[in-house]
């Protein structure tokens, strides 16, 4: 009898972690996740210029009294090629300034990407190594970040800036944040 014990006990407990593992998965998407900066200042941005071509931010810059959209982005990221267009309205409008961030990628793909693409940022820097984008609690690239001129995050909007996304979400975010 005991003997039969050593073989169902490990059955039962891989079968309860299966379970559990199971009921794991019914949460919300990473994408849907809130984020933990709302409202609150954004985190301390330090990193070096995408190259000697691009112009680097710093948080002071977050502060400096104007409206500023902080996209994360990559040359491999291929709803980053769909928002292109959309950042490029963007970038016209009066009164924002549009910061990339390069995600986990080269100088020389990101300055690729951009070539091909056009170029909608006034400043944008480089996160070889990811940390940035774990400090700003990204799950993903694109994301994209709406901070008000005193440097406090007011939106964060994860995926790409398609379809409606941009009149319905984001503009009202820059309204919001003007305010």
């Amino acid at each position: 009898m005991f003997a039969r014990a050593l073989y169902v006990i490990p059955v039962l407990a891989l079968l309860a972690l299966a379970v559990f593992f199971f009921i794991s998965l019914n949460g919300p998407p990473p994408d849907q996740l809130p984020s933990m900066l709302l409202d609150k200042p954004a985190p301390p941005v330090s990193l070096p210029a995408l190259d000697a071509r691009a112009q680097a931010f710093t948080s002071a810059d977050l502060k400096s009294g104007h409206v500023t959209i902080v996209n994360m982005w990559a040359s491999w990221c291929v709803p980053c090629r769909a928002e292109a267009p959309e950042l490029q309205a963007l970038a016209s409008r009066q009164g924002v300034a549009l910061y990339g961030i390069v995600y986990k990628d080269t100088p020389q793909k990101a300055r690729g990407f951009l070539d091909e693409i056009g170029n909608p940022f006034s400043r944008i820097d480089l996160d070889a190594s990811g940390n940035a984008g774990i400090d700003w609690g990204i799950t993903g690239v694109p994301e994209t970040f709406v901070i008000d001129g005193k440097g406090i995050v007011r939106l964060r909007y994860p995926g790409p800036i398609v379809g409606s996304a941009l009149t319905d979400t984001i503009l009202p975010a820059i309204e919001q944040a003007r305010g």
